[in-house]
């Protein structure tokens, strides 16, 4: 005679808490994710071309034609531009982001990851986190070409320096946004599509490549109060570029206090929704 004895079911062990361990957890992702980026180069590479060209193509064929102030000089366009396109390519980072999380929940890594002892959020704050250092490593070439077309930083280093960290921070919160998309839907393709059609109009709509005083009213004030023009605005400001804008709206006259206050406010929106979606994803 034999007797069967049902095996209890195996829980899934508890994430440990604390702040030290989210932390730690998150690091470990973020380390696997820049391991991850190193063996496929081609991405990284792809993903600095597209910056650079909009550089080449906006300074040498928009340059001559575009009224900054009073001035129409391709040389004054092409530092009017450069903050604008600094601010472009953090966000649109945003796109890849997505896609890399949709990847992973397409191929089954993020249930693996769910089934471990570790913080809710570390995966997708590692993600974020390596994310944002690829996004430096491309800003990083963009200032060296930048620099070959004429543009040069006016007030002094500590200042560009704390335009470059508002430029991280809005890639950063921008990220998030990325990582809820990529959490909500099916395929790496439709978050790459995802990321990129809401991005279009804020990127455009804004202070980046025109004058926001020369836009249509209604289009002006949505303008002025576009999170991505706050940042943009700040860094000219920060870099001493021309453009400096004589709205009466509050984020073009406080451009440096409402870049930071825009891109927390996402960060701690879409960061919630985006644990949340994590929590129930399958």
């Amino acid at each position: 005679m034999t007797t069967q004895v049902e095996a209890a079911p195996i829980a899934a062990p508890r994430p440990r808490g604390g702040i030290v361990q989210s932390v730690n957890d998150s690091l470990v992702v973020a380390k696997r994710n820049l391991i991850r980026m190193t063996r496929i180069p081609e991405m990284i590479i792809f993903g600095m071309i597209q910056p650079v060209m909009f550089v080449v193509l906006f300074s040498y064929v928009f340059g001559g034609s575009m009224q900054i102030g009073n001035s129409t000089s391709p040389e004054v366009y092409r530092e009017f531009l450069m903050a604008g396109i600094f601010a472009q390519t953090v966000t649109f980072a945003t796109a890849g982001a997505g896609a890399g999380i949709a990847d992973d929940m397409h191929k089954g890594l993020i249930d693996r990851f769910r089934s471990l002892p570790m913080a809710r959020g570390a995966v997708l704050t590692g993600r974020t986190l390596a994310d944002l250092v690829q996004t430096a490593l491309t800003v990083v070439v963009l200032v060296v070409v930048a620099l070959l077309v004429g543009w040069r930083v006016h007030e002094g280093i500590p200042k560009a320096l704390g335009a470059f960290a508002l430029l991280l921070l809005l890639g950063y919160a921008f990220s998030w946004i990325g990582a809820l998309i990529g959490l909500s839907v099916r395929t790496p393709e439709a978050a790459t599509s995802g990321g990129l059609i809401w991005l279009f109009p804020v990127t455009f709509i804004s202070n980046a490549f025109v004058d926001s005083s020369k836009l249509t009213p209604w289009l002006r004030h949505i303008a002025e109060w576009n999170p991505f023009s706050a940042t943009v605005q700040a860094c000219r400001e920060l870099f001493g570029n021309p453009g400096v804008s004589t709205s009466d709206a509050w984020p073009m006259q406080h451009p440096v206090l409402a870049s930071m206050i825009w891109s927390v406010l996402i960060i701690v929106v879409f960061r919630t929704l985006a644990v949340r979606k994590y929590r129930s994803a399958a």
